[in-house]
């Protein structure tokens, strides 16, 4: 379910990308999140060993797949957000 999760993410971000003002580097915030979503296919597809191919319960620290998902996208967030405030305080042009 993480791996629908980071998709949808990636997905509307994409969608917002084309609509908002580049000053909040949108652009960046979506290639982060697919390249999450790519990463976590990948891994699904590698560590496929048979059975339901979308979980919704993990079996690590974790055991909501929803959770999961939420929990992978807090840290690209956070590095999008200080992205867009470093550029904000080194005035960048379009902040006016």
């Amino acid at each position: 379910m993480w791996l629908i999760t980071s998709l949808i993410a990636a997905i509307f971000i994409t969608g917002l990308w084309f609509v908002a003002p580049k000053r909040y580097k949108l652009g960046f915030l979506s290639m982060m999140l697919w390249g999450l979503s790519i990463m976590v296919l990948i891994d699904h597809v590698l560590g496929y060993e048979g059975g339901e191919f979308l979980e919704m319960e993990t079996e690590g620290l974790i055991t909501n797949g929803v959770v999961l998902g939420i929990a992978m996208l807090i840290p690209l967030f956070i590095i999008w957000e200080i992205t867009v405030l470093i550029s904000k305080i080194k005035g960048g042009s379009d902040w006016q």
